[in-house]
């Protein structure tokens, strides 16, 4: 009577276990790759040549999983609590493309001299007194514009305070935000 050769793979998991533990260096990690291990052994069985060496073959298996994991995980970034994955994520050009057309209808919409006090302030990144001299006006002008402007195009958007503007790029959210140029 043959025996089933998946009988004798139980009988190394403490070898396995610690030649794991001597690669990885983490009990956790070396768990996986043994884990991983035996379920490629486990399907793979009818590649095991019978009267071979089963220890051999399952430490070949656990090395070769190793590596292909030691590779794999150079090229990847530790993102434990996600932030470098929060970084990377892509807003919808579709959004931002309705959010923008909306805006620029909302923009067209205001007087010249509050759209020119935004585009100064807001997206240029001036400062009131910079916008001030280029404009030929009181610093106080300056700033009533640009804050009657974003008043204005809050209305035109119907933003209210504290809405999301996730999908707004950085030169719109200067021209809306009145943190800019303060």
């Amino acid at each position: 009577m043959n025996s089933d050769p998946r009988d004798e793979i139980v009988d190394h998991l403490a070898s396995l276990r610690a030649f794991a533990i001597s690669l990885t260096r983490n009990s956790a990690t070396a768990d996986d790759i043994v884990q991983d291990t035996i379920i490629k052994a486990w399907s793979n069985i009818d590649k095991f040549e019978p009267g071979t060496n089963m220890r051999a073959w399952l430490f070949t298996i656990l090395r070769n999983t190793y590596y292909t994991l030691h590779r794999k995980r150079r090229r990847e970034v530790p993102d434990i609590d996600g932030e470098y994955a929060a970084q990377m994520s892509v807003k919808p050009d579709h959004d931002g493309r309705l959010a923008m057309t909306d805006f620029r209808v909302a923009f067209a919409q205001l007087p010249d001299e509050q759209r020119e006090a935004l585009i100064l302030v807001g997206a240029s990144g001036f400062s009131y007194e910079e916008a001030a001299v280029m404009c030929g006006c009181a610093v106080g002008t300056i700033k009533s514009r640009a804050n009657r402007g974003r008043a204005r195009l809050a209305d035109l958007l119907h933003l209210e305070d504290g809405d999301s503007m996730e999908l707004t790029d950085a030169a719109t959210l200067g021209v809306i935000s009145a943190s800019r140029g303060a």
